[in-house]
Order: structure tokens, then C-alpha cells, then sequence
């Protein structure tokens, strides 16, 4: 019985051997598990039906081989494309339909841009459309869209500036936008077409006085003028005179007054205009301009803020995952959109999930059906970019661990070799 107990020793201890061998040869692997070796004592049954409370075990046994799927450590890396789990949750990750799981976030684009493991395998999620809304209704694998970022149309140039309330006053007739004499300050901004092209729409301001018509007896006023790569813009309410688009009446605190000036935009300070273009885009463009918190103060003219919500076709330039998963796209015009989102799975039993190599598991009924979520939701962790999670192997820990395995291997080498000892003594007695 002794060298049956001793053999047992040695299988199992050489099991456990083999486990910290395991663990110790991926200690540098990205998001590999460490293993442990459960032991059971193994006993005879008992022939008579009865229960002996002196009866000795025949051994041991290695019942289970079990990871350990504490969190590793996270090493910050140059690849956005490098992405660790902080936290809970398993990469969702597709084989030719084959569904499997991973903590190794080490991601590629493959030829068609979709983002895959080193092994090739499709990391899944919900993608999104051009718009950058993403489609959650629908799993599948994420490819990331390398098009051009269609240009926006300026439909908005917000200004806001203050006029100089001591500037002289010029005459109301006259203006030439090549005649700098004839206005008394200009600015100019930026606008988009529908093709993306580029376009300077300037505006000139003329100070034309205290008015003595009505409504605006005692405000003063000041003439708008606009032009679209110096051709005269027209507004879309009438004005007095060609290229002119407003009118603004100051009160005597400085601020504009809504209900004298004109052309009686609504919403208030909004003056709408209208742009013709030959170049093939979309023509009139119907651009409106907005002057809110614009002032007549004694100081000099000068723009305080100036918006415009256009701009022109941009390639991807890089992107990125954040801790929720959503996957953003940098383009070379400075636009951001969302190009995807990655989910992750979790199980009831990680424990119960089976390792099929390469950093990957599959489910099993003891692992339990994979929940679903987006990360940082429920008990699902966070995700950081350019990172990796290293293996949680404790390699001092392990090779504490193998200096033991190795000393109960041979002190079950030693069970056998005194039981063959006794056995060869018994035989020298004949």
C-alpha cells in the first residue's frame, strides 16, 4: 500500500510541477491566468459496510486544476490599440463565428480594418454609422470605417464684438468694401460649403450716429454690411442697401436693442443671409449670423469671440478606446466622431469557463451563460487605451511553491523506496 500511497505522492506532485512550470513560462504573457492544483486524499472502499475511524487513505489525488482570475497589473504602452480590462469581464472575440473569450487586449487591424487578436480572431461589439451613432440593437465585429469624415455646411457664424462708441460717424451711403474710408471696422471668419471648400466671409460695420427716426430717436446706430470672397452677400430680409444684412441701435448702456434693431431678427440678434457660390455645392447658402452680447462701449472695436459650425472633409488620423468601451475617430481637420464600441462578458463561474490556448476560453454549463454589457456597467470593468494587463503570475510566489512540490516529490520517492526496502527484507526471511 505504501507504494501505491508514494505513487499517488509522485503523480500529484508531479502534476503541481507542472502546473507552476505552467505559470512560471507566461509570466510575460498579456492577460494570462495562473493556476493552482486542488488535492484530495483518496480512501479504499470499504467491502464490509462498514466505517472504520482508523481506516488510512490510499493516497492522493489532483481533483482540479484551478485559474486564479485576479487582476494583473496594467503597463501602459505607445499602441492605442493596446487595451486592458481594469477590472471584471472578458474581450468578446469571434473565430469564423466561433465564439470565445480573453483578458489579452493586445488588438490589430487586419487588411479590411477590422480589429483582431494576434491570432486573428474578430473583437466584437456594436458598430456605428456615419453619423457616429452607434447601432446597440446588433453584435457583430467591429470594423473600423477609414472613409473621409464628410464636410458640414456652415449654417451658424456666431460673433460677439464691441463697437466703438467714440468712432467718427460716417455717411449712411457710400460703403465700398475695397474702400476702407467708407466703414469703420471689419472682421472676418471662416464658412464652409457643401463640398467642403473654404470661403472668408467678411462683415463691415459703419458707424452712422445718433438717429433721429423713429423708433430709434436718441440710440445709435451702426450699418452691417457682408461679403462672401469679396462678392456683396445678400440678406434674406431686405435691406436699404446692397450687402447690407443689419442694422444694430445701441441704448445708452451700451447693449443692442432688440426692437429697434433690424432687420427684426427672430430669435433675437439672428440676421440670415443669403450666399450664392459657383464652384458646384449647394447654392444659395443660407448662413446666420448671430450677434448676441455685442456692445457700444468707449473702447476700441475688437472681436471678443468668434464661431462657425462648418468644416471640411478629414481623413482618420488616429483613434482610440475609452473606459466605457466607445471606440472615438480623430480626423485632420480636428473633428472627433464615435467609430464603434467594444462589449465585454462576464460568468457567474469564471472558474468554470475551459482554456482552448492562446489566452482564450469558451463557455461551458458550469461557467453559466455570458452577461452581456458595455464596460464600466454592472459589475464590468472600465477599459484604458494603450495599455496592457500583464499575467497575474507571482513568480517569487511560484518558485516558493516549486521548492515545496519538489520537496514532496521526493519525500514520496523516499515512501517508495523504504516500502521497496521493507518488501526486499520480508523476502530475504524464506
Amino acid at each position: 500500500m505504501a507504494i501505491n500511497q508514494g505513487l499517488s505522492g509522485l503523480n500529484s506532485a508531479q502534476t503541481q510541477l507542472n502546473v507552476i512550470g505552467n505559470n512560471i513560462a507566461n509570466a510575460s504573457t498579456v492577460g494570462f491566468k495562473s493556476g493552482g492544483v486542488d488535492f484530495a486524499d483518496v480512501y479504499a472502499n470499504s467491502l464490509g459496510g462498514g466505517g472504520s475511524g482508523s481506516a488510512i487513505g490510499i493516497g492522493v489525488s489532483s481533483s482540479n486544476v484551478q485559474q486564479s482570475f485576479n487582476q494583473g497589473t496594467i503597463t501602459t504602452t505607445n499602441n492605442p490599440l493596446d487595451i486592458a480590462i481594469n477590472g471584471g469581464g472578458f474581450f468578446r472575440v469571434s473565430t469564423n463565428g466561433a465564439i470565445s473569450y480573453t483578458r489579452n487586449g493586445q488588438f490589430l487591424l487586419n487588411q479590411s480594418g477590422a480589429i483582431v487578436t494576434t491570432t486573428g480572431a474578430n473583437v466584437t461589439g456594436y458598430s456605428a454609422n456615419a453619423n457616429g451613432v452607434l447601432n446597440t440593437g446588433v453584435l457583430g465585429n467591429l470594423v473600423i470605417n477609414s472613409a473621409n469624415l464628410p464636410p458640414k455646411t456652415t449654417a451658424n457664424v456666431g460673433t460677439v464684438l464691441n463697437l466703438n462708441s467714440s468712432a467718427p460717424v460716417l455717411p449712411a451711403a457710400g460703403f465700398l468694401p475695397t474702400n476702407p474710408a467708407t466703414y469703420t471696422y471689419s472682421t472676418s471668419v471662416s464658412v464652409y460649403d457643401s463640398l467642403g471648400d473654404v470661403h472668408a466671409l467678411q462683415t463691415y460695420y459703419v458707424n452712422n450716429g445718433v438717429s433721429a427716426v423713429a423708433p430709434t430717436t436718441g440710440e445709435n446706430t451702426w450699418n452691417v454690411y457682408a461679403t462672401m470672397d469679396g462678392a456683396l452677400v445678400a440678406a434674406v430680409a431686405p435691406a436699404v442697401a446692397a450687402g447690407q444684412i443689419a442694422t444694430f441701435a445701441f441704448n445708452s448702456s451700451g447693449a443692442m436693442d432688440p426692437t429697434t434693431s433690424t432687420p427684426g431678427p427672430t430669435p433675437l440678434f439672428n440676421f440670415p443671409v443669403s450666399i450664392s457660390l459657383a464652384n458646384g455645392s449647394t447654392t444659395p447658402q443660407a448662413v446666420t449670423m448671430n450677434f448676441s452680447n455685442t456692445t457700444q462701449y468707449g473702447s476700441a472695436s475688437a472681436v471678443n469671440s468668434q464661431t462657425q459650425d462648418g468644416y471640411a472633409s478629414g481623413q482618420l488620423a488616429q483613434f482610440s478606446a475609452g473606459a466605457n468601451g466607445i471606440l472615438t475617430g480623430t480626423y485632420t481637420n480636428g473633428q472627433t466622431t464615435t467609430l464603434g464600441q467594444i462589449v465585454l462578458n462576464n460568468f457567474i463561474n469564471p472558474n468554470g469557463l475551459q482554456s482552448i490556448g492562446n489566452n482564450q476560453w469558451v463557455a461551458t454549463t458550469s461557467s453559466g451563460v455570458p452577461v452581456l454589457g458595455v464596460p464600466g456597467s454592472s459589475n464590468l470593468g472600465e477599459l484604458q487605451s494603450s495599455a496592457v494587463e500583464n499575467s497575474n503570475t507571482d513568480l517569487t510566489g511560484e518558485l516558493v511553491n516549486m521548492i515545496t512540490a519538489q520537496q514532496n516529490y521526493q519525500a514520496n520517492a523516499q515512501t517508495i523506496k523504504t516500502a521497496n526496502q521493507i518488501a526486499q527484507t520480508l523476502e530475504t526471511l524464506r
